[in-house]
């Protein structure tokens, strides 16, 4: 039988209970969200891009499919955080593979000035008790590598993205991650790290995420 390469040895639980896994279009962030709540035997938060029924339209038609796309994926996922607050008070960790506070940056980037304005007066009424993470990791990789890895995926409705979209959002998130600090952050550069293939890569990043408690931090994988 075949190991799953996603299955690793569970170790103890982690001493950030709630990560946020972050990053644009192909980067990453679901199978390292995956991994980690394995290694910490914690719950998954899946954004679950493939339940939006406006995604596909988006693709195909950015302008005419941006603002219901967007304020689907904001009440899908103001929803999974309210369920978490209120669920089992005994589960010791989530991943999260998105963070709430990226919602808006999307929004920025696709919407129009009237449909950004209708958007935000939503988000204010919908985000407020939104939890902080412990630890946000934010995956960075070069347009180019976002783009072949899209493209390796084979999913059909993402061939429509363009690398000038994908350069939109891969700056706006450059924008954003330099002025967070709500939450300790860890950027990571993922294009040279093989999270599913070297198991050294992936035990040197949960050295970091366990030793990252406050400020701004870096990592590059050295083997």
């Amino acid at each position: 039988m075949t190991e799953d390469p996603l299955v690793n040895t569970a170790i103890p639980p982690s001493n950030k209970p709630f990560i946020a896994v972050e990053g644009p279009i192909g980067v990453g962030k679901t199978t390292l969200a995956k991994k980690l709540a394995q290694s910490f035997q914690g719950e998954l938060l899946l954004e679950g891009a493939q339940e939006n029924p406006f995604l596909e339209k988006f693709y195909q038609d950015p302008k005419g499919g941006a603002l219901p796309v967007q304020l689907f994926f904001l009440f899908q996922r103001t929803q999974q955080l309210k369920e978490v607050i209120q669920s089992d008070l005994f589960i010791k960790n989530r991943v999260a593979d998105y963070l709430m506070d990226k919602d808006k940056l999307f929004a920025q980037v696709t919407l129009n000035k009237d449909e950004l304005n209708l958007y935000e007066q939503v988000y204010q009424n919908l985000t407020i008790d939104a939890p902080t993470p412990d630890l946000v990791i934010y995956l960075q990789a070069p347009v180019d590598i976002l783009l072949k890895r899209i493209r390796r995926r084979g999913i059909n409705m993402e061939f429509s993205i363009t690398q000038e979209y994908l350069n939109k959002l891969s700056n706006a998130y450059t924008d954003f991650f330099h002025y967070y600090d709500t939450s300790p952050l860890l950027i990571v550069n993922s294009s040279g790290m093989d999270l599913v293939n070297n198991e050294q890569h992936y035990q040197q990043l949960l050295e970091r995420i366990e030793s990252t408690n406050s400020g701004r931090h870096y990592f590059n994988p050295t083997v």
